[in-house]
């Protein structure tokens, strides 16, 4: 579902493949091929929330703000299933792994890993091309910048899954 928040509604790109059981609230900016996918929620009521291009937030994460605050995600950037993001800034190319935590104020850095189940604390910065893991999260190697490329190729499949999804998708009655 889409809803405006107090006359502020979601703006969606049209080639963008929104689940329809995500929920999308508010001041949202939600780039080109990007996919969002069933159970997400983007909560943009007190906050505004930027999603680049050929991003996917995956099952059932969460995206939400800080009153006055602004979440970005940049472009390619994969959100693993159940991660929580809020108010930070996640830079391009960048994955989130499933049920990590990225909290206010924090910078994922180009290209970075942050490991599933990780919890990045308020304030954090990940530097460009790291893998962070733990709880809470500490920067565990570094990567080649070469491996960018891996997650682009990540994100561009959730692209093509979206159009898959997009042209194939029916509801079956049992």
């Amino acid at each position: 579902m889409i809803y405006a928040f107090e006359s502020t509604a979601p703006r969606i790109h049209p080639s963008a493949y929104i689940a329809p059981e995500a929920t999308i609230i508010g001041d949202v900016e939600i780039g080109p091929e990007v996919t969002v996918w069933p159970g997400a929620v983007i909560r943009g009521d007190v906050g505004s929330i930027r999603i680049g291009a050929r991003t996917n937030i995956q099952d059932g994460a969460v995206v939400h703000v800080d009153t006055g605050g602004q979440t970005v995600l940049e472009d390619d950037v994969t959100v693993g299933h159940l991660a929580m993001i809020h108010s930070c800034h996640i830079e391009s190319a960048c994955l989130i792994g499933m049920s990590a935590t990225v909290l206010s104020r924090s910078r994922i850095g180009e290209g970075s890993i942050v490991g599933g189940g990780a919890v990045v604390l308020e304030g954090q910065e990940v530097p460009r091309f790291s893998v962070a893991a733990g709880v809470p999260a500490k920067v565990r190697k570094e990567l080649d910048e070469e491996t960018r490329s891996e997650r682009i190729a990540h994100a561009a499949s959730y692209v093509e899954l979206g159009r898959r999804h997009r042209e194939g998708l029916t509801q079956h009655e049992v």
